[in-house]
């Protein structure tokens, strides 16, 4: 049948301030995860921002202007940073909503849980990479990672702090996202982000799926239930929408709701535990540093944020396609592709105007 493309609203270009900054407050983690993006070791980078340039650079955040982007606290695992809860409570009280994304070590008890909540957290993310101990432990690289995610996400149910869960999508975990889907609704979490692999740090050791497989996951994820928990949204595959609005013929796009027009550069930008500012942690280009940059400046007027949000210039199937700006395709999967941050993302294969069933 014919493509549905609706009307794209100008909103779909974030270009005064993202919606999303993920800031990686330490590379520190005593996981071993196969797939790590950030490579992270069990001991800080010596380089790392220190509490005050924290503090400076949640100031420059909040002078984004309203509505503030939310800051994502993540990692490494941010609770090896003891000043954490400081950073959540000035960031609060600039007005920035705040988000954690803890790692399943010991650390992550029940009694953290419990403080997280009481200091006003938005929501955690967990990460399940498989249904089993055996399947998400041999990824996770530390046995009982998978037990303590479990309880990590009732004791945040008890909480009532709205969990996340991420799963990764590859070769080597395809087989079990049904499995972890079925397992993320029993939990009743907020929402299960299922993450398309792209091969940066560790995660060049595991293997892409075909474009064929992907549209085909892609197809199952949107026929989820609508009308129940979890939400389900990806991570690096934006091409979803897409397929998300063929299936379902939505009369328009909501953009502030499904994410349509959200991608690397575009609502997004993330800051590395040393201050580096990037389009996300997945597309380690650099526009600048918060030690010596401003970081509003950086997103607004640098030429790598603005190229990004310009999806007329870019190539291939990507830059012809009637659903760019609703799309856009994975920034950081072009880059690992064609070494252009422009490029066509090479796990979709729509081309505009051919039928699609």
């Amino acid at each position: 049948m014919a493509s549905h493309v609706p009307e794209i609203p100008a909103a779909l270009t974030f270009d005064r301030a993202p919606q999303r900054v993920y800031w990686e407050i330490t590379r520190a983690c005593s996981l071993a995860c196969r797939h790590c993006r950030a490579e992270a070791s069990p001991r800080p980078d010596p380089g790392e921002l220190t509490n005050a340039q924290g503090h400076a650079l949640l100031d420059r955040l909040a002078a984004f202007g309203d509505p503030k982007p939310k800051v994502i606290l993540t990692g490494g695992d941010p609770l090896e940073r003891e000043d954490l809860f400081d950073l959540i409570s000035y960031a609060q009280s600039l007005g920035l909503g705040v988000s954690v994304s803890p790692s399943a070590t010991p650390r992550l008890t029940s009694e953290v849980i419990f403080r997280l909540a009481n200091a006003g957290v938005e929501a955690i993310s967990l990460s399940i990479d498989g249904a089993t101990a055996a399947r998400h432990d041999a990824l996770r690289g530390v046995p009982g990672c998978f037990e303590r995610t479990l309880v990590a996400a009732r004791a945040a149910a008890n909480a009532r702090l709205p969990v996340q869960i991420n799963t990764l999508a590859c070769a080597e975990t395809l087989d079990d996202l049904a499995a972890v889907y079925a397992l993320a609704t029993e939990l009743r979490v907020a929402r299960w982000s299922v993450f398309f692999l792209v091969t940066v740090g560790r995660g060049t050791v595991l293997q892409q799926l075909d474009v064929q497989t992907v549209d085909r996951l892609l197809g199952w994820l949107a026929d989820r239930p609508r009308d129940r928990l979890p939400v389900v949204t990806t991570t690096e595959a934006p091409h979803f929408r897409r397929v998300q609005l063929q299936r379902r013929r939505l009369p328009q796009v909501q953009s502030p709701r499904a994410g349509f027009g959200v991608r690397d550069g575009n609502g997004v930008m993330f800051i590395s535990n040393t201050g580096d500012v990037s389009p996300s942690g997945f597309l380690p280009l650099t526009g600048g540093n918060v030690r010596t940059d401003d970081p509003v400046a950086i997103y607004r007027s640098s030429e790598l944020f603005t190229s990004l949000r310009d999806a007329t210039g870019f190539g291939g199937r990507c830059g012809a396609c009637a659903f760019h700006a609703i799309c856009g395709g994975s920034r950081a999967r072009a880059w690992t592709a064609t070494g252009d941050p422009l490029g066509e993302d090479p796990l979709c294969e729509y081309q505009s105007g051919a039928s699609s069933g």
